[in-house]
């Protein structure tokens, strides 16, 4: 439990410096441009799969019926998209999804599958007022066991991780 708090402190001062967001000002700082949100958008994403492989090395261990760490970070999603307007969603690109909700559901969430299935690191969508980019999550060797678990390989395979950023009017 001690990995979950020390992960969503460390996510939340860093997710502030993103997002250029003081607390209790949630909505004032939305990107001005694609580009600006572009840039959020990868610095979130970088954070987040750093933070998914460190707490599943470091503090995750199958034995001891711990909560997954995606499972867990997704908490993380929720509290800042309730304080910043920042959506985030695991996406199934290649191997089992641990989870239902991960499959591809939309139109952008098929072609990112598509995309990143094909071994691009990203797939990126401006429309309706929102920046959606979806990235490249690897699974590596640890990952195999529950999402691939009848390999014939230990190579990388990947997900995604799809986060939507609002944009300012006339972007």
């Amino acid at each position: 439990m001690k990995w979950i708090v020390t992960a969503i402190c460390v996510v939340g001062v860093v997710a502030r410096l993103v997002l250029a967001v003081d607390e209790g000002t949630p909505r004032e700082s939305v990107p001005s441009s694609v580009d600006e949100a572009r840039a959020r958008a990868i610095l979130l994403h970088d954070t987040m799969e750093t933070m998914l492989h460190e707490v599943h090395r470091e503090y995750y261990r199958e034995d001891e019926n711990l909560m997954l760490p995606a499972a867990a970070i997704k908490s993380v999603f929720r509290g800042l998209g309730k304080r910043h307007h920042v959506r985030f969603r695991w996406l199934a690109v290649e191997g089992q999804p641990m989870n239902i909700e991960h499959e591809a559901s939309t139109e952008f969430e098929k072609e990112a599958v598509r995309v990143l299935s094909g071994g691009e690191a990203a797939y990126e969508r401006v429309g309706d007022g929102e920046y959606q980019r979806a990235g490249r999550i690897t699974l590596t060797s640890e990952c195999l066991k529950c999402h691939v678990p009848n390999r014939k390989s230990t190579e990388d395979r990947a997900a995604g991780l799809i986060i939507s950023l609002p944009l300012e009017k006339g972007s």
